[in-house]
Formats: structure tokens, sequence, C-alpha cells
């Protein structure tokens, strides 16, 4: 079979930050399904919402992706993309439980010469030694001979306007040449044919996996001299920013990182490691010290306030922030919700504040509830900035102080505000 644009039509399972906009560019040049299990996520697109905010409404309203949590109106798609998240359980390994749900959804509903592409985030070997059996298992179809496995890694970044799918280089990989290079025309036709093609599936799997952990070793490094120089009474800011301007020094900087890609990823990869008998010690080491960013921050919260005269037993910190990034209200795997536990553990009355993320979300999640104004002036021993939301960057000295009582300090996790001259009374820390 040619497998050409005009004898295509998409079917996109998981419509969360990845599908939804990889669905809505798709729909610009082939027909396109937009496939849900969550039928209030369906309903909310329809009407031309998107509680995730990533895609503006005029956008919602114009597109012709149709949209549907009814898998049977994927029988007339040729070419599915499963885009479901790949979390981690709770001993840290791979959780494959949504991909593999995803390609029983979709086994049903296979032809002669479909192909199925995933875009999950995954280590070597999962597309075809886990989901190709699943689909041959449930379609009585051969898997490389009938219907024929693609892996393109996503590579969306939420929040980000600049690094959108229609403005990044893709990577695809297809089982046969014939396969690799229609995905090279799919997903050409929406970034301008800005596309690698991946030697095979496998190597296009593992670059995913490594593009992840390499900037989490990046962030785990800045993050343990963040640690070093705090003892030795420096800003790392201050360090990084002279450190800078060396010509081929790495921009990063000291933070939480948590979310589904940065903090996750690297676990995949070293469940790969091991499965093979490597022991992936600096993947481990990175990860080791990024996890435990968050107890370290809190504890240095914690400590400013018993630099004040006061030493109140029992410290009301207010918290900036509980998204896992700015400008969005992912609250996947956030790292805040260490610096709360940890302050609450040493006796701490902790409020939270975030414009971004959806207070039912949190309630239900982490047993948090959300302030939903920053109203309560005078009362906060600290005042934390933990996620930038823009917002939070753009407050005045003296709206910050007024939340604090007279000996409260602030501590500025982002270095957000640095620049700014704080009234007498008002102690400000960063990392």
């Amino acid at each position: 079979m040619t497998y050409t644009l005009e004898n295509c039509r998409v079917g996109i399972i998981g419509l969360g930050y990845v599908g939804m906009p990889l669905a809505l560019m798709l729909s610009k040049h082939v027909p396109t399904i937009g496939f849900d299990t969550f039928e209030r996520r369906i309903n909310e697109l329809k009407d031309g919402q998107d509680s995730n905010r990533e895609i503006k409404q005029d956008d919602l309203q114009a597109t012709r992706c149709d949209f549907t949590s009814d898998p049977e109106d994927l029988k007339s798609c040729n070419v599915y993309i499963v885009t479901v998240p790949t979390p981690l359980d709770n001993k840290n390994e791979p959780d494959l439980t949504a991909v593999k749900s995803a390609s029983e959804t979709v086994a049903p509903y296979l032809k002669k010469n479909d192909i199925v592409v995933y875009e999950s985030t995954v280590y070597p070997g999962v597309t075809e030694d886990i989901c190709g059996p699943i689909l041959e298992k449930r379609s009585n179809l051969v898997c490389g001979r009938d219907f024929f496995l693609g892996y393109s890694p996503e590579r969306i970044n939420p929040g980000d306007a600049e690094h959108t799918v229609q403005n990044i280089t893709k990577v695809v990989s297809g089982q046969t040449q014939e396969v690799t290079d229609f995905l090279a025309v799919l997903y050409g036709c929406i970034n301008n044919d800005n596309i690698f093609k991946a030697k095979n599936i496998r190597t296009a799997e593992a670059s995913k996996a490594i593009e992840n952990a390499q900037r989490d070793i990046n962030v785990a490094f800045v993050n343990e001299v963040t640690m070093i120089l705090n003892k030795l009474g420096l800003s790392s800011y201050d360090v990084l920013e002279a450190a800078g301007t060396k010509w081929n020094f790495l921009n990063f900087t000291p933070g939480l990182v948590g979310g589904h890609c940065i903090g996750v990823d690297p676990y995949y990869l070293a469940h790969c490691a091991e499965n093979i008998g490597h022991s992936p010690e600096v993947i481990l080491a990175g990860r080791k010290i990024n996890d435990a960013m968050g107890l370290f921050v809190a504890d240095k919260i914690y400590e400013a306030t018993q630099a004040t005269d006061k030493k109140p037993p029992s410290p009301r910190v207010l918290l900036l922030g509980f998204t896992f990034k700015e400008g969005i209200n992912d609250i996947r795997n956030t790292k805040v919700v260490d610096i709360y536990n940890r302050l609450k553990e040493k006796n701490c009355l902790v409020d939270v504040h975030d414009p971004y993320a959806r207070p039912e979300d949190v309630e239900k999640e982490y047993g948090i509830s959300l302030i939903n104004s920053l109203s309560k002036e005078g009362e906060y021993d600290c005042v934390s900035l933990t996620v930038g939301h823009q917002a939070y960057r753009e407050m005045s000295p003296e709206k910050i102080s007024s939340l604090l009582n007279k000996e409260g300090v602030v501590y500025d996790l982002k270095g957000a505000w640095r620049a700014l001259s704080f009234a007498n009374g008002t102690t400000y820390y960063s990392l």
C-alpha cells in the first residue's frame, strides 16, 4: 500500500497536554478524530473550552477535529496516534497501564495496513515488545505484516509558547522504511518538514528517554552546588550569574523538578538499564538529589523563620504556587507538596495560593485546600515564592511585605525578586 495524506484518517488517543495540540494541528491537513475516555474532557472541548489553558478558545471553536469518548468512532481511522501518560508507580517503576489500555482500545478497529504510532514516553522495546503483542492479540492481525507500528516521541513543553508542536523538530520511526517515510510526511505537514528519521523504533524510544534524563542530571548538579553554596553563605544565583559569563557554561538554575517528564523519564531509562544488568549510578544519583530538593527548601524556609527575634513556635507560611512549573495548571508530580508536608511536620501553619491550579484537583489529589486570594495582610511569618507564575514575578515589594508580620521574611526559591528593595524589617532569602 502507498500511504498518502489523501487517504489518511487519524485518531488521536488521549487529549491532554500532548494529544490536544497535535489533534488541532493535524486536523488542519487530514481528517482527525480526538478520543479520550474522560467524558467531561470531551464535553468541554466540544463547548470550545480547554481547562488545561493550552488551547485558545477561538482555535478550539474553529477546529475541524471531531471529539469523542466513544471508541466506535475510531473504526474509520487508519492511523492511530497514542498520546496517553506513562507515569510511575509508588516504587518509582514505570506504570504502563494507560499505554496498554490505549492499545486495547485501538486493537479491535485495526484493519489491513493500519499504522499505530506511540508518542508516550517509554523505554526502548515497549512499542514492539509490549504494545505490539497486545494489538495482535485483540485484532487477530500480525504486527509487521497486517498492521505496522511507529514511534514519534512527544516534545511538547506545557506553558511554552515558543516550542510548540509546529515549531520543533519531530523524530519519527516506523517498522518499515515506507512507514517511516509516511510518518515524516504526516508530521511534516504541521512543522514545515522539520523531521528527523530515527534509525528504528528502539532508537527513537531511547532518544526520548535520554533527553529528559540529561536535563535532570544537569539540574541535579546545580541543585547540589546550591546546597553547598548555601552552607557557605553564598547565593547560588549570584554565583551562577558570574559563572554564566563563560562562553560554554551551561545555563541551568536550581529548583524543584517535578511534572510528568523530567521527574519521571529518568526512572524509565534506569528501569531499562537494570533489566539488562547495568547499574545506572549517575542517572539515579541525579534523581536522588532532585527528589530531595523540596525537603531542602522547606528546611531553609523554616530556618529563615527561626532566624528572627520572634522565633515563632508554629510559623505561618504562605507558599506562592503549587503547579509543577510556571504558567500551567498541571499539578502532576509537583514537588511543592514536599515543601508543604515538610513544613507541616515542623509544626508550621501553611497556606498555599496558585492562580492556575484547579482547587478541586489539588484537594482530590493531595488533600490540600488552596486559598483563593492574597488578602491575609500581616499574617505570615514567611512568604515563599515556590512557582514562578508571572503574576507573582510582577508583585511589588510593598504587596509582598504587606502579607508579612513585623518580623516576617521572604524566601524566594526562584530568585525572581532579587532586584526588589524591601522595606526595613523584611529580610530576603533565596537559594
